[in-house]
């Protein structure tokens, strides 16, 4: 059964677009679509800073709300802060959400016993260590390594990024007890291959590890049944107030 998913890169520029979809078609599923989209207009092109994210959220939620109803069966919220999260799963009725941080510890948990994040700057590690806290997996977690770079700079000299990922990467195997590597940070796209070719543990990259959970998340659904429960969390705001608050407005985007 086919699955229709999109990619929502929550920044105001679209110099990623083409490289995520690339490694998108690379590893999908042959029954998957895959579609990538950012933001149009003058907004944050990164959201490295709290009310850089707080900004982007409404567009995040719309564009969510949008992808439903153009018939999507997923979305990702491509941002390991995971921007929006459990909002966009009250306003969908049935698609699939998902985001790098939840999908990359659920699957590095699985994998192996302790893993280390390695992200671009040290601003970073305060709210991505609160969402290893939220998804329950703060026994697991090594290490959080910085690289002292920001999201625009991973991929300029992708040697020396590489440079900088294994030598965290390295210390947090040797001196934290990381069994498995986390990228923390979609913008690290590209490198894992090599990497944990190198290393010897799994790398897992934040923009494929959404993706690839995003396919079996919707694979659950449609054979199982077993999707986002309505009864609690998730469950939806009252029809009249979407409509008297006009939550859903268009947004302009790049795709």
């Amino acid at each position: 059964m086919a699955k229709k998913i999109l990619f929502i890169n929550p920044v105001h520029t679209d110099a990623f677009d083409d490289d995520f979809r690339k490694q998108f078609e690379r590893y999908k599923s042959p029954d998957t679509v895959v579609d990538v989209v950012s933001f149009d207009g003058i907004g944050p092109i990164h959201i490295e800073y709290s009310c850089y994210e707080a900004m982007v959220i409404p567009e995040i939620i719309r564009t969510v709300k949008k992808a439903e109803e153009d018939g999507y069966d997923a979305a990702i919220i491509g941002c390991f802060y995971d921007p929006a999260l459990r909002a966009c799963r009250e306003v969908v009725e049935k698609m699939v959400i998902t985001g790098p941080a939840e999908s990359a510890l659920h699957i590095a948990t699985t994998l192996g016993e302790n893993f280390s994040v390695v992200v671009g700057r040290k601003k970073w590690i305060p709210e991505m260590k609160e969402n290893v806290n939220k998804y329950g997996f703060a026994h697991k977690l090594a290490s959080f390594k910085s690289l002292g770079l920001g999201v625009h700079d991973f991929q300029k000299d992708h040697e020396e990024t590489k440079r900088r990922i294994k030598k965290a990467a390295t210390e947090a195997i040797e001196q934290d007890g990381a069994d498995v590597i986390i990228l923390g940070c979609t913008g690290e796209y590209g490198l894992f291959e090599t990497l944990q070719d190198e290393l010897g543990v799994p790398v897992i990259d934040a923009s494929l590890a959404p993706f690839k959970y995003a396919e079996f998340l919707v694979e659950l659904k449609q054979k199982l049944a077993w999707t986002h429960c309505k009864l609690v969390g998730y469950q939806s705001p009252p029809a009249d107030e979407v409509e008297k608050f006009q939550l859903f407005n268009q947004v302009a985007l790049k795709n």
